[in-house]
């Protein structure tokens, strides 16, 4: 009997979950056990998972799980060093040469266990199953033209908090904006990250240049970028990835003021957008990487999290298909993102 154990995320800000009360009564139906830890802060209440016939657990109880368990969460573990002993899904950003990677993969090392990263988790074609792709791209818009205007006020972006729902949002960016329209081209403008910004500053009636492949295949420079207000980058680091924002841009003649690095790889030795190091966060969703003019980067890596229950029921509803074949873990999905572990863990 597969044992998926759904745990409680510990990083602040984070609501998300990614399985509903739905979704798990159609694992248990098809003999699947789930538990579900308690949350003091998850978007979708506990009650209907209990209904649905889950077992519960106390809050961040995963380590003290059967043996066989497999535990699933979305954002990362506490860094505490200790052994990871039991199979895990989650997103691990351990592959790209992000500087957490080594540690977190040598955990797996030393306890004997098994990453299943999300990522990872991909179809014949190589296409990733489940994404939050698209709420990342409507939320990191939306934080990039907060920035966009706080600045028209002399300001710098404020902290910003979870939303009620995509309305809710799209409300308080109009009445930040007022009567002013930035401009904005959007990179990786057709797939669900560049889909989701798109419809964000749409809504808002932002004129849109949307770009993909075929209009960065020249490999840059791309002066097209500095003459926009506002660039949202959707196109993941990778190897061979052209550079968008190149340092040289900070002295440059722009109109460009805010970029929301939605890929948000600052850590990675491919990031598109080198003109800052560091990701930002809640309190603080910008960091200022040039004065007059300003220069503001936005790059929080939880975006999905600023809208949580749209964001975790697209995308559980997404992942369900997986799930359901953990009986096979050793086939499909699962062995391919096997495989992609065993190569980078060694």
């Amino acid at each position: 009997m597969v044992h998926l154990w759904v745990r409680a995320e510990q990083r602040p800000n984070e609501e998300r979950v990614g399985l509903t009360p739905e979704g798990a009564a159609a694992l248990i139906a098809k003999g699947f056990r789930v538990t579900v830890e308690e949350s003091p802060v998850r978007a979708l209440a506990l009650q209907p998972y209990l209904d649905a016939g889950c077992e519960v657990a106390p809050y961040a109880s995963w380590p003290e799980a059967p043996a066989d368990a497999i535990i699933f969460g979305l954002k990362e573990l506490p860094a505490d060093g200790s052994p990871l002993k039991h199979r895990h899904i989650l997103f691990g950003h351990a592959y790209k040469g992000q500087p957490d990677g080594p540690a977190l993969l040598a955990r797996f090392k030393a306890g004997g266990g098994t990453l299943y990263d999300l990522e990872s988790l991909v179809d014949e074609t190589g296409r990733r199953v489940a994404a939050f792709g698209y709420w990342a791209g409507f939320a990191g818009a939306g934080v990039t033209v907060k920035a966009w205007a706080a600045q028209q006020a002399g300001g710098i972006c404020p902290p910003v908090a979870r939303y009620a729902d995509q309305n809710a949002m799209v409300a308080d960016l109009a009445k930040d904006l007022g009567d002013k329209r930035p401009t904005a081209i959007i990179i990786g403008a057709l797939g669900r990250v560049g889909t989701g910004a798109a419809d964000l500053l749409e809504r808002l009636g932002l004129k849109v240049t949307r770009w993909d492949m075929a209009e960065t295949a020249h490999g840059g420079p791309f002066p097209e970028v500095l003459a926009h207000d506002l660039f949202i980058n959707c196109i993941f680091a990778r190897p061979g990835c052209p550079v968008f924002v190149p340092i040289s841009a900070l002295e440059a003649q722009r109109q460009l003021t805010a970029i929301g690095d939605v890929a948000c790889d600052p850590g990675s030795d491919y990031n598109p957008v080198p003109v800052y190091d560091h990701a930002t966060d809640w309190a603080a969703p910008v960091v200022r990487v040039h004065d007059n003019p300003p220069l503001d980067v936005m790059a929080i890596d939880n975006l999905p999290s600023l809208l949580p229950i749209e964001a975790s029921q697209d995308y559980a509803a997404q992942l369900l298909p997986s799930l359901s074949t953990l009986d096979q873990i050793d086939q499909g999905v699962w062995a391919r993102a096997k495989a992609e572990f065993d190569r980078f863990a060694g």
